[in-house]
């Protein structure tokens, strides 16, 4: 395996993502050398930064973090230059994706991994591009904001090479993300698809009328949605089912899992059924703007965080409550 350490990051792209990898990867005290073609994309990103660092003050910066270790280049090939991992976030066109990493591959050293942070293409399409070495090339999906939510998502194209594989996933453990693997690629990837699985039956519910879309947000939120920041469904499951756990869990609430299972509902989304939810949704916002929601939610996650450091460090303890839900 590959010792090289990493410590110049090359972001491609600079939109919401990899402005917000940028502002994670320098909090790490990492190099970052950044390219995108867009106008004023060099400003935006500054900005970025500017606006999330006392987030990541909050969290803990690592030694030698620093907002000025950041360079931005319009040169694809300067950006490229001397860099040890390529955090990919450029549009989710495969045609443009392809010939992205065909340019990448001959400008690259054939050890350095590059890593896409594609939600909805999978790497065995995207690798085409990179004939020379596909196997160093690998999604690493974050999820929004990555500064803020540590989940990786990393997974591997038909072409892609075990070490890589465990390179990548070496790396964002060592920054203190939280990487998942996943052996098959799925459309959507897992995070995703567990919020799609989810939406469904709550847009369900309040098109056939059954609760108000402020309800519905109030029952996920403070019911299971507390318990889901603490730990997930399987290990709920185990504790669900008291002291004789998941085997009793399963004993117990197979049944009426299954029976809910087969009420599940499958709403098309309608013009008439997005705006019953449209409306809902700005009954429930009131006169909050969206920028007040926001700074609501990042103030709730970065205390959540905290929290979750602080048991996880053994400075605090916590109990969860039993129950299938």
């Amino acid at each position: 395996m590959n010792a090289t350490p990493i410590r110049r990051i090359a972001i491609i792209g600079t939109g919401v993502i990899g402005a917000s990898w940028t502002a994670l990867y320098l909090a790490k005290g990492l190099q970052v050398v950044a390219t995108d073609p867009a106008p004023n994309a060099e400003a935006s990103l500054q900005k970025f930064v500017d606006a999330a660092w006392p987030a990541l003050q909050r969290l803990g910066l690592s030694p030698g973090a620093s907002k000025s270790n950041v360079t931005f280049t319009p040169v694809l090939a300067d950006a490229l230059a001397g860099v040890d991992l390529v955090q990919e976030n450029g549009p989710e066109r495969i045609d443009f994706k392809q010939k992205l990493y065909g340019q990448i591959d001959q400008l690259l050293r054939p050890e350095v991994i590059i890593a896409s942070s594609s939600s909805g293409l999978t790497m065995s399409e995207i690798q085409k591009g990179a004939a020379a070495h596909p196997g160093r090339c690998v999604i690493a999906h974050p999820f929004n904001p990555p500064h803020l939510i540590p989940l990786v998502e990393i997974v591997g194209g038909t072409k892609t090479s075990e070490e890589t594989v465990q390179r990548a996933t070496a790396f964002y453990t060592s920054i203190g993300q939280r990487t998942v693997r996943l052996n098959k690629e799925m459309p959507g990837h897992v995070a995703n698809r567990l919020q799609a699985a989810l939406a469904r039956e709550v847009y369900h519910l309040v098109a056939d009328g059954v609760v108000s879309a402020a309800d519905v947000d109030t029952a996920l939120c403070w019911g299971p949605g507390l318990r889901w920041g603490v730990m997930g469904n399987l290990m709920l499951n185990h504790l669900g089912g008291g002291p004789g756990g998941i085997e009793h869990f399963f004993q117990q609430f197979t049944g009426p899992l299954t029976a809910w299972w087969k009420t599940l509902g499958s709403p098309v989304l309608t013009p008439e059924v997005q705006k019953k939810l449209i409306d809902g949704v700005h009954a429930e916002a009131g006169s909050r703007t969206i920028e007040e929601l926001e700074a609501q939610r990042d103030e709730m996650l970065l205390r959540l965080i905290e929290a979750r450091h602080q048991v996880e460090n053994g400075t605090a303890s916590h109990n969860v409550g039993h129950g299938v839900g």
